[in-house]
């Protein structure tokens, strides 16, 4: 029996990216998705515009537009595809999307501030959790991204990093419409795709987004 090749599309920036080009991250991608999915790369915000979930199983965003707007088509399509059972997995600076307060609120929380790169140990907070299924807890450098949430956006926090003898999310996800919605707090640099567990929720969130319909 042939089984079908879920689809993702991985957005990002290598030119215009101001700290996190796509291209590392994008071997990273290609590599531990790439037998699971068939990925398709795009630096084009407009394809945002008329993403269908018939053709595109989930969107990957690793947006590095901090300083960018989003424009108004581009923002309500990623709403509408993702409202209408799309995925959507976002991860580390693909969080930048928030310049737009309608993806903001899509992805329910708002990068704020991150103290300086380090070594951060990784915790499941939420024992049994379908995403940490196979995921051990873990440490590697990274940016220790903090958040505003929304708080009108229903979210499961799943992860949580140490800084500073407190915890702190580092991932969650929720439904949206009849979608799906993950953030991801690692992937600063091509060394935090490395730790086979971080790799391990990665495989995970991506099935679980693309298996929204």
């Amino acid at each position: 029996m042939s089984t079908v090749t879920r689809k993702l599309l991985l957005l990002g920036d290598n030119e215009k990216a101001e700290w996190h080009p796509l291209e590392p991250a994008r071997q990273q991608l290609a590599e531990l998705l790439g037998e699971a999915f068939q990925l398709t790369v795009t630096e084009d915000y407009n394809a945002l515009s008329d993403l269908s979930s018939t053709a595109v199983d989930a969107v990957v965003s690793y947006a590095d537009c901090w300083s960018r707007s989003i424009e108004q088509e581009q923002a309500a399509g990623l709403v509408r595809y993702v409202a209408g059972g799309g995925g959507l997995l976002v991860i580390h600076n693909g969080i930048s999307l928030q310049n737009s307060y309608e993806l903001a609120q899509l992805i329910g929380g708002k990068f704020t501030t991150h103290p300086e790169y380090q070594t951060l140990h990784y915790f499941g907070s939420a024992p049994g959790h379908l995403l940490l299924q196979d995921v051990p807890d873990f440490s590697v450098d990274e940016e220790p991204y903090m958040f505003e949430f929304d708080s009108f956006a229903p979210r499961n926090v799943f992860l949580e990093y140490e800084y500073e003898g407190k915890r702190y999310p580092a991932a969650w996800e929720h439904r949206y419409g009849l979608g799906r919605v993950v953030y991801l707090q690692p992937g600063h640099c091509e060394p935090s795709f490395k730790p086979e567990a971080y790799r391990q929720l990665i495989r995970n969130s991506a099935r679980w987004a693309a298996g929204s319909r």
